[in-house]
């Protein structure tokens, strides 16, 4: 067995390729497979998005890696990632125009709190954890290695920082003018951005270092579902979560589920489908027979689910011609394409499996 200090480092071109893929993969997740598909003009505004989603992404999995930190640590800071885009660029999370969100549910302390419950799950998934699970298999010797030289990793922070500015100006402003966010929702945002920086990057690499919790170790009981209910359950699970809390229609003025204290229950079943399904991968990564066939399907159904939804919507509320025929024909396409890429994913990942076994294997 060859030992993991004897790997032949990678070289600047594969990490190169590696860093562009994650930087692709976190529009393609998060934008060109959801509102893309019903949203005509999200194809014109994908290159102002770029520096934002791609640059971002990277720097945080780039910090993430450097830190020593694991998936717990990519969650804080996708909830970091949020705050930064919906906070200090869109500034939606205080508009009282865009998207409607102010009809979404309760406003608390000027900030509309069900449109960022359902933006940090968004996020953190579909932004963060799920591109960067793809390019880790992908570019599997990669996976604990950072991409990019210290330079590089300053370069990435700049351009997310015009990223945002970008987004900023180019189109909060169009959507509400003169819109800026109250000084004291600006502090609390800063001040919760450094709180969890440092738990994500800081703390929680400790704790992560300090624990010893070997997959086959015999202390987890019970056996991973097959790969194809696990995928199912994300794609249930990723189409509840936003149908509670997202209006099929977001032009209309009403929360998605209910009203009044009704809104409430959503949002906590919302939370407690999240919280849940995070708890059941948590608890199936720590079993034996936990797979990487498993970590793709479980990817497949929520990157479905969350395209599904966007056709759902638009077949309940249908808009004008050129989204309806979008909708109808390039979602369907989206479900398809994802399914044929992620299905070939499997495939390649497992010959790989097989290949590295076959080496690991002493000679008769």
């Amino acid at each position: 067995m060859v030992h993991p200090t004897k790997h032949v480092q990678p070289s600047r071109r594969r990490n190169r390729r590696a860093a562009w893929t994650l930087m692709l993969l976190t529009l393609i997740s998060a934008e060109m497979t959801f509102l893309a598909v019903a949203v005509p003009a999200m194809w014109v505004i994908f290159p102002m998005l770029f520096p934002m989603y791609g640059a971002g992404v990277l720097l945080i999995r780039e910090l993430v890696v450097r830190t020593g930190g694991g998936w717990p640590s990519l969650i804080v800071m996708g909830v970091v990632y949020e705050l930064v885009e919906d906070g200090f660029g869109l500034q939606a999370l205080t508009s009282e125009v865009m998207y409607n969100a102010i009809h979404w549910g309760p406003r608390l302390f000027g900030v509309n709190t069900t449109y960022w419950e359902v933006q940090i799950g968004y996020h953190v998934v579909f932004s963060v954890l799920i591109p960067i699970a793809i390019t880790d298999l992908i570019f599997s010797d990669l996976r604990s290695r950072p991409y990019l030289k210290t330079s590089g990793v300053i370069i990435t922070a700049v351009t997310a920082v015009v990223g945002v500015a970008l987004v900023r100006v180019l189109i909060a402003e169009t959507e509400d003018p003169g819109h800026v966010a109250p000084w004291p929702f600006v502090v609390t945002v800063i001040a919760l951005i450094a709180v969890l920086s440092f738990i994500g990057l800081r703390l929680l690499p400790r704790r992560r270092s300090a624990t010893t919790r070997p997959v086959a170790s015999g202390l987890q009981v019970g056996r991973v579902p097959s790969p194809a209910v696990a995928g199912l359950g994300a794609f249930a699970a990723t189409l509840a979560f936003i149908g509670l809390l997202m209006p099929l229609n977001t032009q209309d003025q009403r929360p998605a589920v209910g009203a009044h204290e009704w809104v409430w229950l959503a949002m906590v079943v919302a939370a407690s489908i999240a919280i849940g399904a995070l708890l059941a991968i948590r608890h199936w990564h720590g079993l034996p027979d936990w797979s990487d066939t498993h970590r793709i399907w479980l990817i497949g159904g929520a990157l479905v689910g969350h395209t599904a939804f966007i056709v759902v919507a638009m077949i309940l509320h249908p808009a004008d011609q050129l989204t309806n025929i979008l909708a109808y024909t390039l979602g369907p396409a989206m479900i398809v394409i994802m399914i044929v890429a992620l299905a070939w994913l499997d495939r390649v990942v497992r010959r790989r499996a097989t290949g590295e076994v076959d080496r690991q294997s002493p000679a008769p």
